[in-house]
């Protein structure tokens, strides 16, 4: 598996020939935008910085959008999304954490989350994390303390920081570290 962080929240991953895409930045955000073809784009808030899944054909791939709480299977990988809160702009969002499965890995992606209090079903859900991806830049996601205390209760074995240096808390690299 390889994967990129393009900033923000916007991740690419790519595992033989599946590439997900994870909040892309659309044309409408002050972030730099990446163009690549993605199989599956996965959006957890309808924000310019996270929601440009239209910028993700490329050649002949075409994503599949997932936006929202549920579960989906696309091209054997298995998405289960859990709704939970954020904050842009002073206004509270809906953000869903996307749990996926593929060839035995699973990965959780936290988008967004703007609350350390996800609720004991979700938490019981996130189980058995092999990568986790948490933001850590505060202003309107975690704070690199909260999302720190949240990635060591999840137990994942591996954890990715996102949401830092151009966005959010210019130390929250250092402070998460």
């Amino acid at each position: 598996m390889v994967i990129t962080y393009l900033g923000g929240e916007f991740v690419k991953a790519q595992f033989g020939d599946i590439v997900l895409a994870f909040n892309p930045v659309s044309k409408d955000s002050k972030l730099k935008a990446s163009r690549f073809g993605a199989d599956i784009a996965l959006v957890s808030i309808n924000h310019p910085d996270c929601n440009g899944a239209d910028q993700l054909e490329f050649g002949e791939k075409k994503p599949f959008l997932i936006s929202g709480p549920g579960e989906y299977e696309i091209k054997g990988v298995f998405v289960k999304g859990y709704k939970s809160k954020s904050e842009f702009g002073g206004m509270e969002k809906i953000n869903t954490i996307y749990m996926l499965s593929l060839d035995s890995i699973n990965i959780c992606y936290l988008g967004a989350l703007g609350s350390a209090d996800i609720g004991s079903e979700t938490m019981e859900a996130l189980d058995d994390i092999d990568i986790l991806f948490v933001p850590i830049g505060g202003e309107g996601v975690l704070d690199a303390a909260s999302a720190y205390k949240m990635a060591v209760k999840l137990e994942p074995k591996l954890i990715i920081p996102i949401h830092y240096g151009e966005v959010g808390d210019k130390a929250a690299l250092k402070t998460f570290l």
